[in-house]
């Protein structure tokens, strides 16, 4: 019988399901632009169902496409304010803002 390389009794080391998220789908990070602090979350293809106007061309972003979705993250008026102004960029807009 032939002899199996395969190590036995090691325990898998236990993934976080958000680490997971993130590395499969990018995370959430805080970006500086002109002085100003933004979350940037990224959107996977599958993951967009609708179709928004990019503010930084004015075209379409197509339901399917990836892009990514920006708000302020240092709003004074707070977080639910700044989430509610979120706007939708193709992400090579938002590189070249």
């Amino acid at each position: 019988m032939p002899r199996s390389n395969r190590p036995r009794n090691r325990r898998r080391p236990e993934v976080d399901e958000r680490d997971l998220a993130a590395a499969l789908f990018g995370g959430r990070q805080t970006e500086s632009k002109r002085g100003i602090e933004w979350n940037v979350q990224p959107v996977a293809a599958p993951s967009a169902l609708k179709a928004y106007t990019c503010p930084g061309c004015s075209g379409q972003v197509a339901a399917g496409t990836a892009h990514v979705v920006v708000w302020r993250a240092d709003s004074f008026l707070g977080d639910e304010r700044a989430l509610s102004e979120r706007r939708h960029w193709h992400s090579h807009c938002w590189k070249i803002a």
